[in-house]
């Protein structure tokens, strides 16, 4: 079962470790991106900031779909982390179970601007985002469980 989908562009780090992963009570962790799929090194690396009470896998985007539409998968809870909303929204566009998108944290970089303190998006990851927001999915923006909710439509 999919607890929830976070778009955090540092994907396994410690607000995920230690608030999101128990807040949740989550036992796994999927890494749903092609290129760190890829990367043994930054597997490695990610796999040291895990928490000790999940697993963690790693899969590229398509991998990660065919997983979390799998029977098996279903007994376990599930935070599924992406580091673009362009996989965020091929992901909510396959999975229907996902209801629910948490923006906690997208670093500024060429042709974004900030939405929030930890949040900054492109054109085209609004209209991704208002393309989700279209079919009925909340889009709120927080760095940890603890913080109050935002939603993503009054920010853009």
């Amino acid at each position: 079962m999919i607890k929830l989908l976070r778009i955090d562009d540092r994907l396994v780090h410690g607000q995920v470790a230690m608030a999101w992963t128990p807040a949740l009570g989550v036992d796994c962790l999927v890494v749903a991106n092609d290129k760190v799929a890829k990367d043994e090194f930054i597997k490695m690396t990610l796999g040291i900031a895990r928490p000790p009470s999940a697993r963690l896998l790693v899969k590229s985007v398509a991998d990660a779909i065919t997983f979390l539409q799998d029977e098996r998968s279903k007994p376990l809870k599930v935070l599924v982390l992406v580091n673009a909303v362009q996989d965020a929204h091929t992901l909510a566009n396959a999975l229907p179970e996902i209801t629910s998108i948490n923006f906690g944290g997208i670093r500024t970089r060429e042709g974004a601007r900030l939405v929030s303190k930890a949040v900054a998006l492109t054109e085209g990851d609004i209209t991704l985002s208002r393309e989700l927001l279209a079919k009925g999915l909340e889009l709120e923006v927080r760095q940890v469980p603890t913080d109050k909710k935002t939603a993503l439509e009054t920010l853009i």
